[in-house]
């Protein structure tokens, strides 16, 4: 990766976690001192994106620890399994939260059950981001493995010359 594109994403993952923050800030702000009128169960949603929030940047430091490494040369190591294990986490973490907002706003859609449908699928669709993530630490695996054993074979070149 170029340092161009490094410092890109790095600079989205910031504006992202600085989003994610604010929106939390205001949410926890609305708990203290917005009381629900009860046309929506306003508690619940705030909690629920609070909870969202919190897999968003978890997601976010994960990807930083893993450009860091693919800026270092580190990626293909056993250590960069954390961080795409955390990501995964994360994913899965979303997706249960999306079921959970899908869970509270289904009752008010009771006139049209397809936006509840919708957002199942929408919930569907991000277990597969992590499917998606899972696949690639699988790859991410091999990769790994090939290069212990090329290191392990260039020692044993290393040990004939």
């Amino acid at each position: 990766m170029g340092k161009l594109t490094v410092r890109a994403l790095r600079a989205v993952l910031v504006v992202v976690l600085a989003g994610t923050v604010f929106v939390q800030a205001l949410m926890v702000w609305a708990l203290a001192t917005d009381p629900e009128d009860g046309s929506l169960p306003l508690t619940p949603l705030r909690v629920i994106t609070i909870l969202g929030m919190a897999s968003v940047q978890v997601a976010l430091v994960c990807v930083w620890r893993l450009v860091t490494m693919v800026r270092r040369g580190t990626v293909f190591s056993h250590a960069a399994f954390r961080y795409v294990d955390g990501m995964i986490g994360a994913i899965v973490a979303a997706a249960l939260v999306w079921f959970a907002v899908t869970a509270v706003n289904a009752p008010g859609q009771r006139d049209d059950p397809g936006v509840t449908v919708i957002m199942g699928g929408v919930g569907v669709a991000i277990l597969g981001v992590a499917l998606i993530v899972l696949v690639l630490r699988t790859l991410l695996a091999q990769a790994v493995a090939r290069d212990v054993e090329a290191a392990q074979m260039q020692a044993e070149l290393d040990e004939v010359i």
